[in-house]
C-alpha cells in the first residue's frame, strides 16, 4: 500500500464533565430533517485496552451553537433506537456487527 492509500481515520476528542478526555474514530454521519447524527467507536493508544472494549457504538447528535459544533446524548429514548437501528443497518455491510 503506497502512502497515498494509507488509512486515515476521521477522530474527535470529546471530554466528559470531569474533563476526562476520549478519542473517537466517526464510523459514519447521518442527517435527518431534525438533526445531525454521529456513529463513533472508541480509540486506544494501548492495544490491550483496544481489545477488551466492548466494540459498543457511541451515538451522538450534533448541535451547533455559535458557529461551533458540540455533540450530545441522545435522551429520547425513542429517537436513540431508530438512529441506533438505522447506523446498524448502514454499517453491518462493512462491519461485523453482533446485536445482543
Amino acid at each position: 500500500m503506497n502512502k497515498d492509500e494509507a488509512y486515515n481515520p476521521d477522530l474527535i476528542t470529546l471530554s466528559d464533565d470531569e474533563g476526562k478526555e476520549y478519542t473517537f474514530e466517526v464510523l459514519d454521519a447521518i442527517e435527518t430533517d431534525e438533526a445531525r447524527y454521529l456513529a463513533l467507536l472508541p480509540t486506544y493508544d494501548d492495544p490491550q485496552k483496544m481489545l477488551d472494549d466492548s466494540g459498543e457504538l457511541v451515538i451522538v447528535k450534533v448541535g451547533e451553537e455559535n458557529g461551533e459544533e458540540f455533540f450530545y446524548e441522545i435522551e429520547d429514548d425513542e429517537e436513540y433506537e431508530t438512529i441506533a437501528d438505522a447506523f446498524v443497518d448502514r454499517l453491518e455491510n462493512f462491519f461485523e456487527i453482533d446485536e445482543k
